[in-house]
């Protein structure tokens, strides 16, 4: 486990000129996974890591877990050098991948005490029992692990990351496949680790998780950064609202007015019209409406969502 005297450090991880090229093998060609990458994650941060499939969050991942070695670059974890301290740092890390892998014929409780010796920690300061009971598997900590739901699994696997108190937690798609009940669970659990000073990493594809949880978060796309900021500035990245009417007398077609302007008649009726917030004002294009004789029966603004900037950023 990190050496808990010294002073915390300011950044989680942190990441400079990260690169890693594969190598050409019979079938493949050299592929570049991550191209000069920085990433500083601040200490305490529920922090997003986003990319489409192949992006190279995986390769990132492994590379701080020291499963795959870096060509190039600097990996700092919880202030320990990767290359010079590489034991320190990688007990910085809990990390709970996306797939499931456990001996099925141990049980929760066995797992946990196997796992809490692979780190060192000693018998009287393990949290065995404490960690399964909040998470829901205190009375399932006799059973195999093949007699677990797929949820519980799942619930097992954050456990396993969390034998030694790892003062980082990355989370690789937690939630990818299980029910609403247990996602919601699972989530309250990572804010009250997260309260109590745990940092978090999350990969997700669901992309409302990100935005609801991340405190900051990066986008990866072709083994580079296309962004990373804290989540209300990436939000801001697109300057564009969409105002929504409901007229009182229904639409056959966008009015001439808005012919410059991207809108559109909804399936339901309504007039949807897209427009730029520090070049076009509420006020302008209600009284465009004015002009064309629209009724308004009601209206309400639309903000882009991080959906948007995600396939703004990634699209290319």
């Amino acid at each position: 486990m990190p050496d808990s005297s010294s002073a915390l450090p300011d950044l989680a991880i942190d990441v400079t000129g990260l690169t890693k090229t594969y190598a050409a093998s019979k079938k493949m060609p050299a592929k570049q996974a991550l191209k000069g990458v920085d990433l500083a994650v601040p200490r305490g941060s529920v922090f997003g890591l986003l990319g489409p499939n192949g992006a190279g969050k995986s390769t990132l991942i492994n590379i701080l877990a020291g499963l795959v070695n870096k060509t190039s670059g600097s990996v700092k974890i919880w202030g320990a050098d990767a290359d010079k301290r590489p034991r320190e740092a990688r007990a910085a890390l809990g990390i709970v991948p996306q797939e499931i892998n456990m001996d099925p014929f141990f049980t929760p409780r066995e797992t946990l005490e196997l796992m809490a010796g692979f780190y060192g920690v000693p018998a009287p300061e393990r949290r065995t029992d404490e960690i399964l009971d909040a998470l829901g598997l205190g009375d399932k900590k006799h059973a195999y692990v093949r007699q677990l739901s797929g949820g519980m699994k799942r619930r097992l696997m954050v456990a396993k990351a969390l034998v030694h108190t790892p003062p980082i937690l990355i989370l690789d798609e937690p939630t990818a496949g299980v029910d609403v009940e247990l996602r919601r669970s699972l989530w309250e659990y990572v804010r009250k680790l997260n309260a109590n000073g745990t940092t978090v990493v999350l990969t997700t594809h669901y992309l409302e998780e990100a935005q609801e949880m991340c405190d900051q978060i990066a986008i990866i796309n072709h083994g580079a950064v296309a962004a990373c900021e804290p989540t209300p500035k990436l939000l801001r990245r697109l300057n564009y609202k969409t105002l929504v009417v409901r007229p009182e007398t229904e639409l056959t077609g966008v009015p001439a007015a808005f012919s410059g302007l991207d809108a559109s008649i909804r399936k339901d009726g309504q007039l949807a019209i897209a427009y730029k917030s520090d070049a076009t004002t509420i006020e302008q294009l209600l009284a465009k409406l004015r002009d064309a004789g629209v009724k308004i029966g009601d209206l309400a603004t639309e903000e882009p969502d991080l959906e948007d900037v995600f396939m703004a950023l990634t699209s290319n």
